[in-house]
């Protein structure tokens, strides 16, 4: 095998590249329905996975419907259940018709349908269906972000190791890094630290967790009800704790759960985190990059290329829906900018002060 040498790219002079967005697309419900039953018919594979990925024209090997995001079609037939699995990547799964159990760790949890749960990194993880309807799920992982940094890391029927004990007297195991070197520098926050601080970094625990629809569906008339002039966008949060102040349901993406009455517009705006909207209930209309899509209840839709200009609307239905973003990840990156409208500022969030709403003026008149 002949060497491989690096070369140097004279970048002195040289604009920055133009983002190539990848086209927002809707997926219709029909196709959907037609691959749900096409799973359904197939013989049961050997893993107990039947499943197939949504994959976007422009996306290569690593098969997602952004470029960091995929979106899987799981189908289960009643009886059935998946083989144990663990990954590194983190998933959020949605429920859009029967239901079953899903077994993350030690923690089994039922749901039905319109529940999300999600799956933290290499937990194990297998799902039953011990309900008489098919069991369909959409599972949105960071596996293509993964595959691009060819890290992906997938065990079938994975052998687990019993949590460490502490020291008898139930006194906290010391660690390593309790005698490594930790030394200030200057003033302002800066540290010499040792090797065992990278290998050992405190945990914030990542729990699976459950969000019933039957306990959100409840709350949702707060946001829909928030009048024809308020300037946000009327979702909720499905929050997870361990993601702190990045605002995710992991800590790749952020879920929410949206309500619009008939007739409502939303403001042009965009932002570097993708996302991708599963409408599962009413109708409405987008506009992404001046293109104008169509789409009602059961269509799946790549709703927003990152840092595309776009907007969402409801027709005479109103409309629910599900949206995916890698919004957490950027602000860990430093990297997620925003702009609420055409006309406010960019702003870094995570790293200034973030954009506004008009929510404070209208809870100040009621």
């Amino acid at each position: 095998m002949s060497e491989i040498e690096a070369r140097f790219v004279d970048v002195s002079d040289r604009q920055p590249r133009e983002p190539s967005f990848w086209p927002a697309l809707v997926i219709p419900r029909v196709s959907i329905d037609r691959e749900i039953e096409r799973l359904a018919s197939i013989d049961r594979p050997a893993r107990g996975r039947r499943a197939s990925k949504v994959v976007h024209p422009c996306a290569g090997p690593s098969e997602g419907l952004a470029p960091g995001i995929d979106v899987t079609i799981e189908v289960l037939k009643p009886g059935e259940e998946t083989a144990p699995l663990r990954q590194n990547a983190s998933e959020v799964s949605f429920c859009i018709r029967g239901e079953g159990v899903a077994t993350i760790g030690s923690t089994a949890t039922g749901f039905t349908q319109f529940d999300l749960w999600n799956t933290p990194g290499m937990r194990v993880q297998r799902c039953r269906n011990d309900g008489k309807d098919l069991q369909v799920r959409l599972t949105y992982s960071n596996a293509p972000l993964l595959q691009q940094l060819e890290i992906h890391y997938v065990e079938e029927d994975p052998v687990v190791l019993p949590p460490a004990v502490s020291e008898a007297g139930g006194s906290p195991r010391r660690r390593a890094r309790d005698f490594a070197d930790n030394f200030p520098i200057g003033e302002d926050g800066a540290r010499l630290m040792g090797y065992e601080y990278l290998i050992d970094p405190d945990t914030v625990e990542s729990k699976p967790l459950h969000f019933p629809w039957s306990v959100v569906s409840g709350h949702l008339d707060r946001v829909s009800n928030l009048g024809p002039n308020y300037t946000g966008r009327r979702l909720y949060l499905l929050y997870n704790p361990a993601t702190e102040r990045r605002n995710g349901t992991t800590h790749n993406f952020f879920a929410t759960i949206a309500k619009y009455p008939p007739e409502t517009v939303d403001q042009p705006h965009r932002h570097s985190s993708a996302a991708i909207n599963y409408y599962f209930g009413g109708n409405g209309r987008s506009t992404v990059q001046g293109k104008k899509f169509v789409w009602e209840a059961g269509d799946l839709m790549l709703s927003a290329p990152g840092w595309a200009v776009h907007n969402h609307a409801s027709r005479d239905q109103g409309f629910y829906a599900l949206t995916v973003q890698d919004h957490p990840l950027q602000i860990a990156m430093d990297s997620l900018i925003w702009q609420e409208t055409l006309k406010s500022p960019i702003v870094s969030l995570g790293t200034e002060a973030g954009a506004q709403t008009n929510l404070r003026e209208l809870a100040a008149a009621r």
